[in-house]
C-alpha cells in the first residue's frame, strides 16, 4: 500500500510540474529536448514578423533586407509579438561607429502587455553598456561589445500577453539599422515571473551632500540586477579622485538609513584603491581616463542576488579625496569644499581617520584642520547611469526619459571631441 501511495504522489508531482510555465533555465541543459509548446524564433529585417518559414524572401534567398532604414524624428516599430513569450538576446551592428550626435538621440522603448507605458526607455546605446556613449571593446554576463563595434543583450526578457519595441530617431539623419531579436514564443510562464525594466537618467551638476540616484524608489516586488555609470569629473576638481561614494540600496520601506550600503565607488566594482581599465562577468570598468576625468563602469548582481518586496532605491554618494593643498587651489577658484574626514598620523605606524565636526568645521586653512594626509569631501559631478532591475509589473512608477537637452549638454566638449 505505501509503495502506491508513492507511486501515486510521484505521477501527481509530475502532473503539476507538466502545469506550470516555463522557465528560461529549461534550455540551459543543452541536452534536453524542447518544453512541450516552445517555439524557436528571429527578428530581423529579413523576417520582420518571424513567421515561419518566410525569412530571407526578398532576394529568393539570397541577402536580400539586412538593415532598416530608421526615418529621422520618427518612430519605428521593430518587434511586435502577441502572446506569451521571452526575448533571449538582442544584436545591432554599430553602424560607422554611430555618429556621436546619434548616441544619446537614437533611444530604444520597450512595452510589455500593450501597457501605454515602456518599462524601457533608453538611449539606445548606452542601454548596451556604452555608458557617455564611448564605446570600449568587453563582455560580461550580461552584455557585451566585440571588437568595440555592435551592441549584444542576453538578457532574459519575458513577457505574457505581447512585447514591442520601438526605435525612436530623435535626429535629423537617416539611420541605417542591422538588427537581430532571438525571442521563444512559450505557452506560458509561472506566477513568479517578473517584468524585465531599465531606467536611464542624468544630473549635469550633482548636489553637493546628496546622492546621485542610480535608481529612483520603484514601486513593487522585484530584484535589481545592476547598472552602468558614467562619470564626467568636474573641471574644477582636475587632478582629485572622484570615487570615494559609496552604492547604498534602500529596501523595503528604509527611510533615512539603507540597508546594503559599500564602501567606497571602486570597491562596488571589485577593484580597490582607485580603478584602472577591467572587464569581469559581472563587474567592470571600461573607461578610467584620469586626464579627460571620464569614467565608465558597470556592476551586476546576478549572484549576488538584491531582492525586494516593496520598494528599492539605489544610490552612490558624490564624495571626492585629496589632500588639503588641493582643496585650498579648488576654494581659490570659487568652488564651495565642504570636507568630510580626514587621515591624520597617531603616534602607532597605522594611520587612522578623524572626523570633522560638519556643524562648526575647523578652518580649511587653519593649522587645526590636517594636512599632508587625504580628505574626502563632498563634489559636484556630472553623473548618469541606467539602472536594470525586474519587477512584477510591466509598467512602473518611475518619471519618462530625459529630454535631448539634457542628454546631450556638453558631451560633444567633454567626451565627444576628446574620445572615440
Amino acid at each position: 500500500m505505501k509503495k502506491i501511495l508513492v507511486v501515486i504522489a510521484i505521477l501527481i508531482s509530475g502532473n503539476l510540474m507538466a502545469q506550470k510555465g516555463y522557465k528560461l533555465n529549461d534550455i540551459s541543459e543543452l541536452y534536453k529536448k524542447a518544453p512541450k509548446g516552445v517555439e524557436t524564433r528571429w527578428v530581423s529585417a529579413e523576417n520582420m514578423n518571424a513567421e515561419k518559414g518566410k525569412g530571407g524572401m526578398s532576394n529568393k534567398g539570397a541577402k536580400g533586407d539586412a538593415y532598416l532604414l530608421l526615418p529621422p524624428n520618427k518612430t519605428t516599430v521593430i518587434f511586435d509579438q502577441k502572446g506569451p513569450g521571452i526575448i533571449t538576446k538582442i544584436w545591432s551592428a554599430n553602424v560607422m561607429y554611430w555618429n556621436t550626435y546619434a548616441r544619446r538621440n537614437v533611444i530604444m522603448n520597450i512595452y510589455w502587455d500593450d501597457e501605454e507605458k515602456p518599462a524601457v526607455s533608453v538611449p539606445f546605446v548606452e542601454f548596451f553598456g556604452n555608458a557617455l556613449g564611448i564605446y570600449r571593446p568587453f563582455e560580461s554576463e550580461l552584455f557585451a561589445n566585440p571588437e568595440g563595434r555592435s551592441h549584444n543583450s542576453f538578457v532574459p526578457m519575458p513577457y505574457r500577453k505581447a512585447a514591442r519595441i520601438e526605435m525612436v530617431n530623435e535626429t535629423d539623419e537617416m539611420i541605417h539599422f542591422y538588427y537581430k531579436i532571438n525571442f521563444l514564443k512559450v505557452p506560458k510562464h509561472d506566477d513568479d515571473m517578473l517584468y524585465f525594466h531599465a531606467y536611464w537618467h542624468r544630473d549635469l551638476n550633482t548636489t553637493l551632500g546628496e546622492d546621485f540616484e542610480i535608481l529612483p524608489k520603484v514601486e513593487g516586488s522585484g530584484r535589481y540586477i545592476g547598472t552602468h555609470i558614467g562619470v564626467i569629473g568636474n573641471e574644477v576638481y582636475k587632478g582629485t579622485w572622484f570615487g570615494e561614494g559609496e552604492v547604498k540600496i534602500y529596501l523595503d520601506g528604509d527611510n533615512k538609513y539603507a540597508t546594503l550600503v559599500g564602501t567606497g565607488t571602486e570597491d562596488y566594482i571589485g577593484s580597490g584603491w582607485e580603478q584602472g581599465t577591467f572587464h569581469n562577468r559581472i563587474q567592470g570598468c571600461l573607461v578610467a581616463d584620469k586626464e579627460h576625468d571620464l569614467h565608465s563602469f558597470y556592476r551586476y548582481h546576478t549572484i549576488d542576488p538584491v531582492y525586494f518586496h516593496e520598494d528599492c532605491r539605489v544610490t552612490i554618494q558624490q564624495i571626492g579625496n585629496t589632500v588639503k593643498s588641493k582643496m585650498l587651489e579648488i576654494r581659490k577658484k570659487g568652488q564651495e569644499i565642504y570636507p568630510l574626514w580626514s587621515f591624520i598620523e597617531p603616534d602607532g605606524l597605522e594611520a587612522s581617520k578623524r572626523y570633522l565636526d560638519m556643524e562648526n568645521p575647523p578652518a580649511l586653512d587653519s593649522d587645526e584642520f590636517p594636512s599632508g594626509r587625504p580628505t574626502t569631501w563632498y563634489r559636484s559631478d556630472d553623473f548618469s547611469a541606467v539602472a536594470y532591475f525586474y519587477l512584477d509589473k510591466p509598467s512602473s512608477n518611475l518619471p519618462s526619459l530625459q529630454h535631448q537637452e539634457i542628454r546631450n549638454a556638453k558631451m560633444k566638449e567633454r567626451v565627444f571631441s576628446v574620445t572615440k
